[in-house]
């Protein structure tokens, strides 16, 4: 398609890809989507991007990066039917970060039917320069027929520019204004209410009661909804590690999920024998947590043995099943209970191969953990280049007053007859005994 041009898509279950071609010093991308009415948002959750994966009503969902033959994908998916009538237009759009999108090579937008993912539209993007978010393409509504329009339009104020535009409130806006003599700069205001007056004291001492709030009123307009946040951390070989305090994560169930590819191919026949597939779509990985709590215990979080954990008693940490899928929105997902962090030494998060594989050769997994209160971490894994049946993630450490996530992604090999469990503790000095169990 050419810029500005349209065509009819077929009013189903769509699923849109943000892809690009990565390589050094290329920013990352994140796809997004706007639910416009009379070209705004009605609140802020009509905005889906990575802090705000999914639309209340179901109807578009953020789906998350894959890596295959040289390309990076972001997905989006759009279903069309379960729109509510009201919405006018889908605006769909990326940010860039680390860069501007002149520097994302192989730039484009494409629409898939998510029933047999035949490609619907493609668009792309050519004339991209210091532009750090971009609106590639729109679904709207025209006589009951919907259509996808390729954009091609940018802001060099990125996600926070294009949000505002849209009538999104932002929280830690990324480019403040210089204040003027008659701007405040020490934050916002506090909330009115109604002035409160207290009696003076009829003789010294008197200790007052504390204000009461005022009673609600019936008629004065429920308070707004608090800003959307788009910060996010992403954890890199040059910046592995970060403070959970300083991203808002001090509270709350800090969510770890790992998502792969689960990639089928074959690797061709030999001239007598058959070479097996490497990598098979019954890839089972599991997600684990080694864990040493303050007062010197120490255990395993795994679906091996079925040891889950328990998130609001000992050890603080809960693994939520064991899936076989990958998928961005299911995954291997585990919670750390941070109201606890002061109960944590030292977590190890890993994940190994039960099944499926030999290696993490060929396999392409991310690494997100979202806080429920601040900004999500994530990073993806490097490719494995040995025979590895186990990879630490990432090491959450105590200093006393914070908990500091560390970017591991390290592939370790097992000797012959040790398992993976035993391996990832002697390198990282657990000290636990190890018997065999199975799922």
């Amino acid at each position: 398609m050419s810029k500005g041009s349209n065509v009819p898509v077929p009013t189903s279950t769509l699923r849109v890809e943000l892809g690009w071609r990565p390589g050094p010093g290329v920013p990352d991308a994140d796809a997004s989507a706007l639910l416009l009415v009379n070209g705004k948002v009605r609140s802020d959750g009509d905005f889906v991007f990575y802090n705000q994966p999914a639309h209340t009503s179901g109807a578009v969902r953020h789906e998350g990066k894959r890596t295959a033959d040289g390309q990076v994908t972001d997905a989006l998916l759009v279903d069309l039917p379960r729109l509510e009538p009201v919405i006018e237009k889908v605006v769909l759009a990326a940010s860039a970060d680390g860069g501007s999108f002149g520097r994302v090579p192989g730039l484009y937008i494409r629409v898939l039917d998510a029933r047999d993912g035949t490609e619907v539209a493609r668009f792309d993007s050519a004339d991209a320069t210091v532009e750090t978010a971009f609106v590639l393409g729109e679904f709207y509504r025209r006589q009951g027929v919907w259509k996808f329009r390729a954009v091609g339009q940018g802001y060099g104020s990125g996600l926070e520019g294009l949000a505002t535009d849209y009538g999104i409130t932002v929280d830690e806006p990324q480019h403040a204004a210089p204040p003027s003599p008659a701007t405040r700069v020490q934050g916002p205001p506090p909330p009115v209410a109604p002035p409160v007056t207290v009696p003076p004291p009829v003789a010294p001492p008197v200790t007052m009661p504390p204000p009461q709030p005022p009673p609600a009123n019936p008629w004065q307009p429920a308070a707004p909804p608090a800003p959307v946040r788009l910060t996010k951390v992403t954890l890199t070989k040059e910046a592995p590690s970060v403070s959970l305090s300083k991203q808002g994560g001090t509270s709350g169930a800090l969510r770890v999920n790992l998502n792969w590819q689960v990639r089928k191919q074959f690797s061709g026949w030999g001239s007598k024998r058959g070479r097996a597939v490497a990598m098979h779509a019954d890839l089972d990985l599991d997600l684990c947590a080694l864990y040493e709590l303050s007062d010197g215990r120490k255990g395993v979080v795994q679906a091996l043995g079925n040891a889950f954990g328990a998130l609001h008693q000992p050890p603080y940490i809960h693994l939520d099943g064991d899936d076989r899928t990958g998928a961005v929105d299911t995954g291997e997902n585990l919670s750390i209970n941070l109201d606890h962090k002061q109960d944590f030494r030292r977590i190890l998060i890993f994940v190994t191969i039960y099944e499926g594989a030999r290696s993490f050769a060929d396999l392409h997994a991310t690494v997100t953990l979202q806080p429920l209160n601040g900004a999500p971490i994530d990073f993806s894994l490097d490719e494995c280049t040995v025979p590895s049946t186990v990879c630490a993630l990432a090491l959450i450490s105590s200093n006393g007053s914070d908990l500091v996530v560390q970017r591991e992604a390290r592939y370790l090999v097992p000797e012959r007859g040790v398992s993976p469990q035993r391996t990832i503790d002697h390198v990282y000095g657990w000290g636990m005994n190890w018997t065999p169990g199975r799922k």
